[in-house]
């Protein structure tokens, strides 16, 4: 699909790639997925860099659909991310070359196939994903959200920011679900009731002096309480003399982060995952509403690292590439500078070492943004003023998605659902018996698709000669 000719009182003319007559169609809905982007300035001069010095770089793409074989093996590359995108790449080019994993004395080992790069990994946060658990839980059922909520945010006037408004809320409405859990499933690990702890929860601001106190009080072990800022960067702040001794660390905290995360004793790390469940989709609201501001995609990123990170098999795998020597940790704040004819690289967490790589590759997905689509409908939408941007996103009406061009008029006959939308939302994270964000707009989607045409119906024929 290239192009899309009609306005609101006419039928769609539909343009295909490879067709010289349109499709006619009374309503179209846009449904294009992920979609790739031109490359970015900066991706582009990493791009010219190392075709001028002979190296390898590969752009943010779709783990998958990358053509990996331009990685030579032997060669150390600095690959940036690690999440999902990192551990589909960990995969592809260990295992899916030939190396093999074993299992010896219960310790899973990897064989070499002779044919791996040698990967240095590192990001802002410098740590894998938080494995997925594998256990349920033992108290009381999840609720709805509670505190979070955005129909109430979005009843004050002007703008919601995200650091003052929405993430103190969010934060309570997760530590709520985990305590919860806690509470309710693990008696011997609290001081108070329930009932009393929650209530006096309820009084207190998520950020507040009082709120630390009731915790400390309430949960006698540390490692019971819930601390974002830890969450988000656990290593922050340490500082390793050797690249060797940085590697036995992290691959002991990851295992730690593995053994928790299967243990049923912490438990109450469900109870904060289902809670992130319900602040994602109310955070969908919010930002469809496009009254939100200040959220520069660290929420996003957040939710990944806690709610999205890969099955405990994949990390018991990168544990054991990284004992093989095949992957190696780079540490919190990683950068990478294109200097001396190769891509340097190094981290916080080691500052004396620096790696010297002939490849780099951005382990992670395109960013979409409107400016950047590579896509030819939504270029030639935006060309006509047919689409409107809102932080890079396609703009649409956030009750049923119609899409609203750049005079800010929503089009009767054009609706777009996805994540390039500005009513983006997730399926991936829809759970049983939960009305997900996701199915709750293609519903609405529907229902005015529907009504449209019911109503064009009543009205009598189009005018095919106005088209």
């Amino acid at each position: 699909m290239v192009r899309i000719t009609g306005s609101p009182q006419m039928r769609q003319r539909v343009w295909l790639a490879d067709r010289a007559e349109p499709l006619v169609a009374d309503v179209v809905v846009l449904a294009l997925g992920h979609l790739d982007t031109v490359l970015a300035p900066e991706q582009q001069e990493l791009a010219d860099y190392a075709d001028a010095h002979g190296l390898t770089y590969l752009p943010p793409d779709y783990t998958a659909d990358t053509d990996l074989s331009v990685v030579p093996a032997g060669e150390d590359v600095v690959v940036r991310g690690m999440g999902l995108a990192f551990i589909d790449l960990a995969v592809l080019l260990g295992e899916g070359r030939g190396g093999r994993f074993v299992r010896v004395g219960g310790t899973l080992h990897y064989l070499r196939s002779g044919r791996e790069p040698r990967l240095h990994v590192g990001s802002r946060r410098g740590t894998p994903y938080h494995s997925k658990t594998g256990y349920r839980l033992q108290g009381a059922p999840p609720e709805p959200p509670r505190f979070f909520l955005a129909s109430e945010l979005l009843k004050r006037p002007g703008d919601v920011d995200f650091r003052w408004h929405a993430w103190p809320l969010m934060a309570k409405e997760v530590a709520y679900g985990h305590y919860r859990e806690l509470f309710t499933a693990h008696r011997s690990r609290v001081r108070r009731s329930w009932e009393e702890f929650s209530a006096r929860f309820a009084e207190l601001d998520w950020y507040s002096d009082d709120m630390r106190a009731l915790e400390r009080e309430a949960v006698p072990a540390a490692a019971d309480r819930v601390d974002f800022e830890l969450l988000d960067r656990p290593i922050d702040g340490l500082a390793f003399s050797s690249s060797d001794g940085f590697q036995e660390f992290l691959r002991a905290h990851t295992a730690a982060d593995l053994a928790r995360r299967s243990d049923p004793t912490h438990s109450a790390d469900l109870g904060a995952f289902l809670s992130l469940l319900g602040v994602y989709g109310q955070f969908s609201i919010l930002s469809a509403s496009g009254r939100l501001r200040g959220d520069t995609g660290w929420w996003h990123g957040f939710f990944s690292s806690i709610a999205s990170g890969p099955p405990p098999d994949r990390l018991e795998e990168l544990l054991a590439l990284s004992r093989a020597g095949v992957v190696r940790f780079l540490g919190a704040d990683t950068w990478v500078r294109a200097e001396e004819g190769v891509f340097l690289a190094g981290s916080r967490s080691v500052p004396s070492h620096v790696v010297r790589a002939t490849g780099l590759i951005e382990a992670r997905l395109p960013v979409h943004t409107l400016t950047h689509t590579a896509d030819p409908l939504l270029r030639s939408l935006s060309a006509a003023g047919d689409v409107s941007d809102v932080d890079g996103m396609v703009r649409v009406d956030p009750s049923d998605s119609r899409i609203v061009d750049a005079t800010g008029t929503p089009h009767a006959r054009r609706f777009a659902v996805g994540p390039y939308t500005t009513n983006k939302a997730y399926a991936a994270f829809a759970r049983p018996n939960t009305n997900a964000p996701n199915f709750r707009q293609s519903d609405a989607v529907a229902r005015a698709v529907l009504r449209f045409l019911a109503a064009a119906a009543a009205d009598g024929a189009d005018d095919e000669s106005a088209a």
